[in-house]
């Protein structure tokens, strides 16, 4: 059961991953919808520095976004079917996908909308069951 949770948790992020990734890359489903915004995101350079655009920028921020949670959920996917040992003899392997949902929860619920807040919610949900019935003994006493 605990595996399976983890499991579940780390698939919803490789989904919301994969999807945002497949998003920014091939469709325009993450570009602003007024077409002179685009325009001058692609013109515009950044303070920071000229050898980028805000709307590379952008692309790669959204990219290297997508990138971290899929990378989370194909370490923690085999890590808990091969290798649970890991998972359930430390803290911080039982743990972690707990803190890193959250951070991606906190994200959800106040910069993006409802899709990626309830998969989240729903991986985080299934991360702090499993953590709770690791540390605690399989029970939620």
């Amino acid at each position: 059961m605990i595996q399976l949770l983890i499991i579940i948790g780390a698939f919803i992020f490789l989904i919301l991953g994969s999807a945002h990734l497949l998003y920014i890359i091939f469709t325009n489903r993450l570009a602003p919808r007024n077409a002179t915004i685009t325009s001058a995101m692609k013109k515009s350079k950044l303070v920071l520095t000229n050898e980028t655009t805000v709307w590379k920028a952008w692309v790669g921020f959204n990219s290297s976004h997508s990138l971290g949670a899929m990378f989370f959920a194909l370490i923690y996917i085999p890590l808990c079917i091969f290798h649970f040992e890991v998972i359930e003899g430390t803290h911080w392997f039982t743990w972690l996908p707990v803190a890193f949902s959250l951070c991606y929860l906190f994200l959800a619920k106040f910069y993006w909308f409802r899709i990626p807040f309830i998969g989240i919610l729903i991986a985080s949900l299934c991360f702090v069951i499993a953590a709770m019935m690791l540390t605690f003994g399989g029970t939620l006493n």
